[in-house]
């Protein structure tokens, strides 16, 4: 997988490659004490181990450092919550020693950094600046252009605020505009900047050149707002390119052994053999050391999976054989592989951060 995030490089404020992490994790006295000191922390009643309800802050820290919603928000998150726990508890144990909890975290901290160092992130703070720059630029007339063209397709009459906010949707942080579908910017930096231009002219005929003329004097309200109300934005850049597959699957070793820990866990019939509806699951475990996203996360890639199964026919349910569900699973890398190859995805995402960074997760501040 490759990413660039070369283009934000002037606008970037920060990126969060996990390099900060592993020099954590790897300096063995920095670390015991970090572990140390964590573990005094949540050990309230300093018996030496640490109980599930102990446990839940360090869980909860984790999930914010991973950028899930608050628990109890999602039954997809409120699952990984469960999932972290589980690591620490084994799922069996009441309480769990320093020694235990020393090991988890340092393989939840090391995979963690290993995701950022394959996909960083890069947090912008987006001030007006970039956006005054682009509607003041030489490329705004053809850009906009190109996003009125898409807005008014198939002849659809659109009144003219309703172009300009479909036009803010279509801008991105490239461009100096933060992510418009969250609530917090539509509500503080465009409702308003809208309310200003409310009644100026909006009654006029939406044509490519009014089309520029007004949105041009929203977008610089929008700026305005910016200016006064910085948004932080956490960037991510992807392309999916089959390279990760194919690391993989040139290790042998390493793919056997990814399959036979993913197979440990998957319900076999009397005989031992392994119905074909688990087929998705233990590729969800294999996803991450093989580049892939998990299932669902990016529609793209689902439907490129989808075709794999497809080809090999592996929805039937039919139970097979341990070596055969590894063989038919292999094929479905390798189909995903080569289509990756020859179109590859590329996948952009943004999200506002709506707390300080800081203190967005206390897993890694040091214990005052």
């Amino acid at each position: 997988m490759a990413t660039n995030t070369s283009s934000l490089k002037k606008k970037s404020e920060q990126v969060l490659d996990g390099s900060d992490i592993m020099e954590l994790v790897e300096n063995q006295e920095v670390f015991t004490s970090f572990v140390d000191h964590k573990f005094k922390e949540l050990d309230k009643d300093s018996d030496g181990h640490l109980s599930v309800k102990e446990l839940q802050p360090a869980v909860a820290d984790i999930g914010a450092a991973l950028g899930l919603p608050a628990q109890g928000s999602s039954p997809d998150s409120d699952h990984i919550y469960s999932e972290v726990l589980n690591e620490f508890t084994q799922g069996k144990q009441e309480k769990v020693s320093k020694t235990e909890f020393k090991e988890v975290l340092s393989d939840i901290l090391l995979g963690m950094a290993a995701g950022l160092k394959r996909d960083p992130i890069v947090i912008l703070r987006i001030d007006g600046e970039d956006l005054s720059e682009f509607i003041n630029g030489p490329s705004y007339e053809a850009e906009m252009l190109s996003v009125f063209s898409q807005i008014v397709s198939d002849d659809a009459v659109l009144p003219m605020r309703d172009c300009i906010v479909k036009a803010l949707e279509k801008l991105t942080v490239d461009q100096g505009m933060p992510p418009s579908s969250d609530s917090w910017v539509t509500s503080n930096i465009i409702e308003p900047a809208l309310q200003l231009w409310d009644g100026n002219d909006q009654e006029k005929l939406v044509s490519q050149e009014t089309f520029l003329e007004e949105f041009k004097k929203v977008a610089e309200r929008v700026a305005q707002n910016l200016k006064e109300q910085p948004v932080i934005v956490a960037h991510s850049e992807n392309t999916f390119d089959g390279s990760g597959i194919k690391r993989l699957l040139s290790n042998k070793f390493e793919l056997d052994k990814l399959l036979n820990t993913a197979l440990e866990n998957v319900p076999k019939d009397r005989n031992g053999k392994v119905s074909k509806e688990y087929l998705r699951v233990v590729l969800d475990v294999v996803a991450p050391s093989a580049s892939l996203p998990p299932i669902g996360a990016v529609e793209q890639i689902d439907k490129v999976v989808a075709d794999a199964f497809d080809m090999i026919n592996a929805e039937d349910g039919k139970a097979v054989k341990e070596d055969e569900f590894k063989k038919l699973l292999t094929e479905i890398l390798g189909s995903v592989m080569l289509q990756l190859e020859g179109n590859p995805i590329s996948i952009s995402s943004n999200s506002v951060v709506h707390e300080p960074l800081a203190s967005s997760s206390s897993l890694l501040q040091p214990s005052s």
